[in-house]
């Protein structure tokens, strides 16, 4: 039976759990978009929480897709995992810098479920609110031994661009889109050029920094149950979740998880591909043709 973890853990059970150095491995899993202009990697050199190693999304991806950070084979995620130590019996935890406290940790938490590994959690609040707590911070960092870990993809839990045009007659599933409101109503410029914004049609908007607190922390669960309720999201039918990029799309799934829905599905090519591909009825915008 595969190991199970708690989806959030706090920065005091990770302060407790570092000094006990059980089978447990930390990823600082940051990512920006290009044109925040900041190096994750770099970044990661100088401060991190101890004893963690860098996962890079841009990296552990199918570099043969012209889309971004597309979900890599079961052998790249294996060999990727494997080299930064992590057997299938470890514990991972992830985090990352963002200033919301979760941006792209989400994403890295739900690409070890969609690989079958359970045994994850992500530190809610993030190394923003690890810092200012006080904890300890490092700029060492010691190359883990590389060890063998087996993947095994949960095709169910990914969404296709035929699935999706499929879902707009069939309304098999709900799509829960969780870019901000502005992006999603076409009122507001993507971060990628050459994309407008605007939404799938009968998509459901749930920006992804609504599952946070000010301080950057996920909400607890009745608030979050609350939050879908609010949006018109019946957690008891399927759901689909997308983004740019499929990067903070994870958080409406590790909320849903959290209510105890677990079988979120992700759209891995995201708005990115939708807005390349779609016909123009299938783009549903307030201000069409004023952002490029």
């Amino acid at each position: 039976m595969a190991l199970q973890a708690r989806a959030l853990l706090t920065s005091k059970w990770l302060a407790e759990a570092l000094k006990v150095q059980g089978k447990m491995r930390i990823l600082d899993t940051s990512w920006y978009l290009p044109k925040l202009r900041r190096n994750a990697k770099s970044e990661f050199k100088k401060r991190h929480v101890p004893g963690a190693a860098f996962f890079d999304i841009d990296q552990c991806c199918d570099k043969t897709s012209p889309l971004d950070h597309m979900l890599p084979s079961e052998k790249i995620f294996a060999d990727y995992v494997g080299n930064l130590g992590i057997e299938s019996d470890t514990h991972v935890v992830v985090y990352d810098a963002s200033e919301f406290g979760a941006f792209s940790a989400p994403r890295v938490w739900w690409m070890f479920r969609v690989f079958g590994h359970s045994a994850v959690s992500l530190l809610t609040g993030g190394l923003r609110n690890w810092e200012l707590e006080g904890r300890p911070m490092s700029d060492h960092y010691v190359r883990p031994t590389p060890t063998e870990f087996k993947a095994s993809l949960n095709r169910s839990w990914i969404k296709t661009y035929e699935d999706i045009l499929d879902n707009v007659d069939t309304k098999k599933f709900q799509v829960v889109d969780a870019r901000p409101a502005g992006r999603f109503k076409g009122l507001d410029p993507e971060p990628r050029d050459n994309t407008e914004p605007g939404h799938i049609p009968g998509s459901i908007s749930v920006p992804f920094h609504s599952f946070l607190s000010q301080s950057g922390h996920f909400l607890p669960k009745e608030q979050l149950q609350a939050l879908f309720a609010r949006a018109g999201v019946d957690l008891s039918r399927p759901i689909c979740v997308l983004c740019g990029s499929a990067v903070t799309a994870c958080h409406v799934a590790l909320a849903a998880h959290e209510c105890g829905h677990p079988g979120v599905s992700v759209y891995d090519g995201g708005w990115s591909e939708w807005y390349t591909r779609a016909v123009p009825e299938h783009v549903i915008s307030e201000g069409r043709g004023k952002h490029l």
